[in-house]
Formats: C-alpha cells, structure tokens, sequence
C-alpha cells in the first residue's frame, strides 16, 4: 500500500542578500559595508507539494492571478497518479492511502469523486487541529529560507 500526503505552503521572493551572503574580508581601519534589512517583496507564490515515506513526488507552482479551485486540484490529482504508476511500476497497487487538509478545493464534491475513481483512500484530517503534514516540519523550513 502506498501513502501519500499533500499540503501547500506560502513562499516569498526576496530581494535583498541576507547578512551572511554579505559577510566579506576586510582590513581591520576599513568601514563596514552597509546591510539592507531582508523585506518580502510583493512577490510570492503557493507552493503544492505532494510526497511519499522517500520523495517528492510533485511540486507545484501556482500561477500568477489563479486561485486554488476544485478544477484545478483535479488536475494536480490525475497527474499524481501517473507518477505514482511510473514510480512504482509493477508494485503499484489500486490502493493509495492520500492525507491532505481540509481546504473547500480538496474537498469539493468532484474532487472526492474523482480521488475514488483513481483509487485515493482519503485519510480524515482532524477539523480543529493544527496543520499536522509532515511537511511542515522537515520540508517547508527549509525551503522558506
């Protein structure tokens, strides 16, 4: 059996070196160099990521203006699957247990009927409890910085 868990995550564009990019040589009567405080600029993007126990499978990239609809995650899903058949070619059995969130593009009716067709075991994701994934606590870290 195969498990598989989604979440999503903000990440921003940054313009500005950090300090430790900065850090140059120096002779000791030299002024210091000016450092620039590290903003987040306007740009930033949603980031889907899908894994397993070993990899990410697929990451994401919403575009610039598209919001996360059930049209959309449907997409996401059907392209997980070939992934999945790909990567687990000749053990790949019809049963995938799949943990994702609770947000209303995932849990639109569509979306649930589709995730049976393709053989998506939904796990119940706890409605009031903070986001449990995985990802958030040796993926999404690393990639924010």
């Amino acid at each position: 059996m195969i498990s598989v868990t989604m979440d999503e995550t903000w990440l921003y564009h940054y313009g500005t070196k950090t300090k430790q990019q900065s850090v140059e040589r120096r002779h000791s009567r030299s002024s210091r160099p000016e450092l620039c405080r590290v903003q987040k600029s306007t740009g930033k993007f949603l980031a889907s990521v899908f894994g397993d126990q070993d990899v990410i499978l697929r990451n994401n990239y919403l575009p610039k203006g598209q919001t996360i609809n059930a049209d959309y995650y449907l997409s996401l899903l059907v392209q997980l699957k070939e992934i999945l058949k790909e990567k687990y070619r000749g053990k790949f059995s019809n049963v995938v247990l799949f943990l994702h969130d609770n947000a209303p593009a995932h849990r639109a009716l569509v979306n649930q009927k589709k995730l049976a067709y393709l053989g998506f075991q939904c796990l119940d994701d706890p409605p009031y409890s903070t986001d449990l994934a995985p990802s958030e606590y040796y993926l999404f870290p690393g990639m924010k910085k």
